[in-house]
């Protein structure tokens, strides 16, 4: 591992996990984390995109690889198999390499519109300046004990690690989301702050064990990932004692974007204001050029330190973007108030939003349509209470052929990460386009109950 060259780390939440990251880092190499629950065909794809010298992993997800990794495999290295002998090896200093804070520090994978996944390029001072931030405006100390489920691969579990260690607190690291676990930790550890997506809460407040677990400790919780509704948020302070903090965030600035200091007023319902030294505003739908009045709907654009310096080897999506003058178009839809608070109202892209994960039509489409039945096919959300949305699948089969849900399931199993995959599948006879052929993706709803 060389300073500049890119390491892969595909693991569960572990204290493996934060020494491999961290020792990439201190090495000098470049860190690319990403979902454990991937594919071997899509860590494939990162590990060529980013030419990676090598990919951390462990146990079966290792001997996966092997085997399935194309021939311009990079090194796999199994994190079980090395912790297993460090004690044996005993202790060995890393020489730090000395690098600058506009270097290359991470390139963290996000799915787009071509179906691939694109990798934003994150700076060392990217990614301590939103945890420094981060860590202000939430009031992090060092006597906090905070308790997360939320991937360490994932920009939002990976800013908690940071704020929390760059503030001296101690984080309760979880591999997976269970309530009991979580509800049991909270009161056994004393927690003082609690992290996740509103799909997890939701979870807590079905769980009638929340009634009589000890929660006093508990002095904020934050929300990211997607929308809440503004009752159950009232409903999760009410349940545990404290206030809830909205956050909003993206992969490409490293972070945070805007969330409520621990010190102002309420606001429920809104993403808060900037963190320190970054700018946010609202473009015109009509002339991107201005921005749009107070309480106008447009586009959200940000800039600041934390704006990643482009898509790894795509200039063309790069540009699409990230404007000349470091204004980064984020996709969403959202308004300002009078007082300076935003609001994300819609998104501008067809991303699909389950359980805080982005999912994108694109690259479900792409691999449903390798299936040799399929004609063509469009993906798109449809509401869900527990993870906000769902991704379904509405599929128009080759003239003479046939395939069922099960099949078309089968094949996505096998492509997609769990989370990727759609929970739903329609057969119907055509799908709705313009006049220039293109699926018209909000007009899908319209098949419900249509078709078989």
């Amino acid at each position: 591992m060389r300073p500049g060259k890119c390491v892969v780390l595909c693991a569960e939440n572990s204290p493996d996990w934060i020494v491999s990251y961290f020792s990439v880092l201190r090495l000098g190499a470049v860190i690319a984390p990403v979902n454990l629950m991937l594919t071997a065909e899509e860590i494939d794809y990162v590990a060529r995109d980013c030419a990676a010298q090598a990919v951390i992993t462990g146990g079966e997800k290792a001997a996966r690889l092997r085997e399935n990794f194309s021939d311009a495999a990079p090194l796999i290295l199994d994190v079980k198999v090395a912790g297993a002998a460090k004690e044996a090896a005993g202790d060995v200093a890393l020489e730090s390499a000395g690098r600058s804070p506009h270097d290359l520090s991470t390139v963290c994978y996000t799915s787009g519109t071509t179906g691939h996944p694109k990798g934003a390029m994150l700076s060392h001072r990217a990614v301590l300046m939103n945890a420094a931030m981060t860590a202000l405006t939430h009031g992090r100390t060092k006597d906090d004990v905070t308790v997360s489920a939320l991937p360490l691969s994932h920009v939002y579990g990976n800013i908690v690690m940071h704020s929390t260690f760059l503030s001296g607190g101690a984080l309760s690291l979880h591999r997976r989301f269970d309530t009991a676990a979580i509800l049991e930790d909270i009161a056994v550890k004393r927690a003082t702050m609690l992290e996740g997506v509103p799909t997890m809460y939701h979870y807590l407040l079905a769980d009638p064990a929340i009634e009589r677990t000890d929660t006093s400790s508990l002095r904020r919780c934050t929300v990211g990932g997607q929308g809440m509704p503004v009752n159950k948020m009232e409903e999760v302070q009410e349940k545990l004692g404290c206030r809830l903090l909205e956050l909003w965030g993206m992969t490409e600035i490293a972070g945070l974007g805007s969330t409520h200091p621990m010190l102002a007023p309420p606001r429920l319902g809104s993403i808060g204001a900037p963190l320190p030294f970054t700018e946010m505003a609202v473009r015109s739908l009509d002339n991107p050029s201005l921005e749009a009045p107070r309480g106008e709907i447009g586009e959200l654009v940000v800039r600041g330190p934390t704006v990643m310096m482009g898509y790894l080897g795509k200039e063309e999506a790069t540009a699409e973007v990230l404007e000349p003058d470091g204004w980064l178009k984020t996709g969403d839809l959202a308004k300002r108030d009078e007082d300076g608070f935003f609001q994300i109202v819609d998104r501008k892209k067809d991303m699909i939003l389950t359980a805080g994960f982005n999912i994108y039509p694109a690259e479900i489409e792409r691999v449903i349509s390798e299936h040799p039945a399929v004609a063509i096919v469009a993906v798109a959300g449809v509401p869900d209470e527990a993870k906000g949305e769902l991704a379904k699948a509405y599929i128009v089969l080759k003239a003479g052929a046939s395939a069922n849900a099960e099949e078309i399931d089968a094949h996505c199993r096998a492509h997609l990460a769990a989370y990727k995959r759609p929970r739903l599948f329609q057969f119907v006879a055509d799908l709705p386009k313009t006049s220039s052929g293109k699926v018209m993706r909000r007009r899908l709803r319209e098949l419900d109950g249509s078709g078989r």
